[in-house]
């Protein structure tokens, strides 16, 4: 019988548990690092704010995308298909940039 690893406690506090609502993602990386910048954009308007960024290593970031696509399958499974909008809004929400973090700055 293989050994269970040991459990982890995660705290979650009041305010994080609220959640912050993201219609905008920007990621950047550099050599050690990708860098998610999580933001709110309006409709019809040209400005925006970041409300959080994630900053990981390559590797759980690549973690993050494989447990991400699990849980899509896993939710389109249960509810059905995602549907993404077309090109009427490819300038607004998740997409990869092509700046380095040094080009961010």
């Amino acid at each position: 019988m293989t050994p269970q690893p040991p459990r982890i406690n995660i705290e979650l506090g009041e305010k994080e548990a609220e959640g912050i609502y993201a219609n905008l993602a920007m990621i950047t990386h550099s050599p050690s690092e990708i860098i998610v910048d999580f933001a709110r954009i309006m409709p019809g308007t040209q400005k925006g704010k970041v409300y959080s960024r994630i900053i990981m290593t390559p590797p759980h970031a690549k973690m993050l995308l494989m447990a991400l696509e699990e849980n899509i399958k896993k939710f389109e499974n249960q509810f059905g298909e995602i549907k993404v909008h077309g090109k009427e809004q490819k300038n607004i929400g998740f997409a990869a940039s092509d700046h380095s973090e040094e080009e961010h700055k």
